[in-house]
């Protein structure tokens, strides 16, 4: 095989564009939630009501999930990122208004909360649509030949900003406040709905314009479910996601276990992304190509231990390293998933599929965040965290069991087969 450039798709000058609208959500988005999440735990005070927060993120992103699919791969993708961004810019303001000293002050805690919890609700509507939109439009900004390259960087790039943005949020609570935080937000989001237009329109692959959402949704669901490789990665990160997340109650840990305030709530969750960002870079440079399925199954062995070692610990520095670990390996798999799906799936089907991938690992994000915070009400922080790291551990042992397709995977043919054309 030729060697790898690891530049290639920055040399793609929509491509950057792409990459630094992407950073802008993304650092928003991460931002956002890290100071919702304290908001909310800080005038609550149970942990119950921040796996609510993930709750209601999770029911209009996973019911909607398979029509948003159908709709991008209907529609124009670049007006469609557009749109997405000025209602994200609505729930940013909607927020930044609910934290302001005059509602704080003359509105009931009830009323702030259920408020709070609507918009992330819509946000949850607006995610179905966005994951869809992203997937399908770096296929439109890139040859085929360099796909891997560019879904290592796109996911890099949102890695890169989720680090940024949890950091400065944890920093910005106390230095500027929650609700002049949010406001920032807002003017991020307003930036990259600009920059947006700087990318051209592009054509809209699919050749069945007009078909039935029935049959439409049939076809993307079929697709995923006949292909065990894709298959398999998306229910291993599905079940260690679920499991295996502790970012829901990290507010908790910050406060009452740990002790460390808003910065070292801020450097917990950016941890997880460093890590992430250290291994995301490296495949630029290393391949993950062969071996495929053992690496990933590895790498999720290593979050789920990563992960106990966290629940376990009650020294700062460890748990940041912990974190740090767990990010890493997550990383990898990421990197891993991403690759897959933008090398086996076909143009014409790029947001159905990526619907059904949000609908196994995004959804679990929210879905995991409700399970820890209900266990960490049950049980307590620790034992919660403790527990989804053991169930990672026992459904990496049991995918790799069980799975031999995904055991095996192996991309080298694919990825030299793409790399020859054009």
């Amino acid at each position: 095989m030729a060697k790898q450039d690891p530049y290639a798709a920055l040399r793609i000058k929509e491509f950057n564009i792409f990459l630094f609208v992407r950073f802008l959500l993304v650092f928003g988005w991460s931002m956002q939630f890290i100071v919702i999440e304290w908001q909310v735990y800080s005038i609550t005070k149970d942990p119950l009501s921040l796996g609510i927060i993930g709750l209601m993120e999770i029911i209009p992103a996973f019911s909607m999930a398979l029509f948003a699919g159908h709709i991008v791969d209907q529609r124009e993708k670049r007006n469609l990122l557009a749109i997405c961004t000025a209602a994200f810019s609505l729930i940013s303001l909607g927020l930044f208004l609910l934290t302001t000293e005059n509602v704080l002050q003359s509105w009931s805690t009830n009323a702030i909360l259920y408020c709070i919890y609507g918009l992330v609700f819509f946000g949850g509507f607006l995610r179905s649509f966005f994951g869809p939109t992203i997937f399908s439009l770096v296929a439109l900004l890139v040859p085929k030949k360099i796909y891997h390259n560019a879904s290592t960087w796109s996911t890099s790039t949102w890695k890169t900003a989720a680090v940024s943005g949890a950091l400065f949020g944890g920093i910005f609570i106390g230095k500027i406040g929650v609700d002049k935080t949010l406001s920032l937000v807002f003017i991020l989001v307003m930036l990259a709905f600009i920059f947006t237009f700087l990318i051209k329109k592009k054509p809209i692959l699919n050749t069945k314009i007009g078909e039935p959402m029935k049959e439409s949704l049939k076809a993307g669901v079929q697709f995923v479910f006949k292909n065990k490789a894709i298959l398999g990665v998306l229910t291993l990160d599905m079940i260690a996601v679920l499991f295996g997340g502790t970012v829901a109650i990290l507010s908790v840990f910050a406060q009452d276990v740990l002790k460390v305030g808003p910065e070292g709530f801020g450097v917990l969750n950016a941890s997880i992304s460093m890590g992430s960002i250290v291994t995301m870079f490296l495949t630029t440079y290393i391949p993950i190509n062969r071996n495929t399925g053992k690496k990933m199954l590895v790498s999720v062995f290593i979050f789920g231990l990563s992960i106990i070692a966290f629940g376990l610990s009650s020294i700062f520095w460890v748990s940041v390293l912990a974190l740090f670990i767990s990010g890493a390996a997550d990383g990898i798999s990421m990197v891993i998933r991403q690759t897959i799906l933008q090398i086996k799936t076909p143009d014409d089907m790029r947001g159905r599929v990526s619907s059904v991938n949000s609908m196994f690992v995004g959804s679990s994000n929210e879905l995991g965040a409700f399970e820890s915070g209900l266990a960490a009400k049950l049980i307590g922080p620790v034992a919660a965290v403790v527990f989804g790291g053991t169930m990672t551990l026992i459904t990496v042992v049991a995918t790799g069991v069980l799975n031999p397709t995904l055991r095996e995977l192996d991309l080298t043919e694919e990825i030299e087969a793409n790399e020859k054309e054009e």
